[in-house]
């Protein structure tokens, strides 16, 4: 049973609360005239501990072999989120619960300092919260994530970012520092140009005009920086994508990828419910739009499909992004420094051997 609330808590996206997958009973508080307590809207954060902190990952979808992630579920609320599905595997709903329960990895900058310094571990550019935010808002007060970034700037490691924060500003120091060494990628998150389609979809993530104004600061602060449009949704935002390819090109950004909605598990629920509530004239026509990209599915979860789609609509829309990223001559951005790699505390051949010349 998935509990449906009659009105949004405000400033979330979800509107129910799925039940979790692996539980083999569902339990409901219910009140002695037969209705369900209301929800609170507080948002908790839950320490976690962990016994590793770098993730392997294998999907020839992605651009990166290892992730680290201090936060599990995302106080941005962003209904289409494809993590969602992983709140169910640490006790939680991946609906209201993904957005109202935090889980933050208290250990982690000890824990990656700890596994970049093992013996014979070869350097490969780490992603940093993938799979949630890692400037959320509960990194405002934890710090997690610069924490990370300052271990990785003292071990010179170079690190991918993807974010629909502004707060990545606040780490600008940090930011510089790497870049000026080719140690650093940042990605801004855009989907929409569109403000009012933002507060419903993204809640309390940074508005867009804010993020293509952090783009700016990014790129003039020399912190190569590029645009992710994700996701592309038929039938919604598909058409917006020239613009935001314009606007972010203007503001700095050197590259542009797109990734296609995805609606794995959960999210296919939730989101199908987040349409109907805000967009019902639209809903059915989107659905069906995104079935256009998948064979007659709302999703495919397989590898080379399930970020891109396949068929004429994705094809036309992977031509569209070709000609204008073309036109908009991004030029790239650039190769990562991965030779300086080398641990603070762990002495280099050359400051044992003051004199040798290789």
């Amino acid at each position: 049973m998935s509990r449906i609330l009659p009105d949004p808590l405000r400033g979330r996206g979800a509107l129910s609360l799925p039940d979790n997958r692996f539980e083999r009973e569902i339990r409901e508080l219910v009140s002695d005239d037969g209705v369900s307590p209301a929800l609170d809207n507080v948002t908790r954060l839950i320490p976690e501990t962990a016994r590793t902190i770098i993730t392997e990952n294998d999907s020839p979808d992605v651009g990166f072999s290892r992730s680290v992630n201090p936060y599990r579920g995302c106080e941005h609320g962003c209904i289409y989120c494809f993590a969602r599905p992983s709140h169910a595997t640490v006790g939680y709903s991946p609906g209201l619960d993904f957005e109202r329960r935090i889980l933050f990895k208290k250990d982690a900058p000890m824990l990656l300092e700890r596994e970049l310094s093992k013996k014979g571990y070869v350097v490969e550019p780490l992603a940093l919260g993938i799979n949630t935010d890692a400037y959320q808002p509960a990194e405002d007060g934890l710090g997690l994530t610069r924490a990370i970034l300052g271990v990785l700037d003292r071990f010179n490691h170079p690190v991918v970012l993807i974010t629909k924060s502004s707060l990545i500003e606040r780490d600008l120091d940090i930011l510089s520092s790497m870049a000026a060494r080719n140690l650093v990628h940042v990605h801004l998150s855009l989907p929409t140009l569109d403000e009012a389609l933002s507060r419903h979809l993204e809640p309390r993530a940074t508005t867009p005009s804010r993020r293509i104004e952090s783009l700016r600061r990014l790129s003039s602060a020399h912190v190569p920086t590029g645009v992710l449009i994700a996701p592309v949704i038929p039938g919604l935002t598909c058409h917006e994508l020239e613009s935001i390819l314009s606007r972010s090109r203007e503001a700095g950004a050197t590259s542009a990828e797109y990734i296609l909605l995805r609606l794995p598990l959960e999210v296919r629920g939730l989101f199908s419910e987040w349409l109907e509530r805000h967009y019902p004239d639209k809903a059915q026509a989107v659905l069906s739009r995104l079935r256009e990209y998948h064979g007659g599915k709302l999703y495919d979860d397989r590898f080379g499909v399930r970020m891109r789609g396949e068929g004429m609509m994705a094809d036309l829309l992977s031509k569209r992004m070709e000609v204008a990223s073309r036109r908009l001559a991004f030029p790239g951005l650039p190769s990562f420094e991965t030779g300086l790699f080398h641990p603070p505390h762990r002495p280099s051949s050359s400051r044992l051997f003051p004199n040798f010349i290789p």
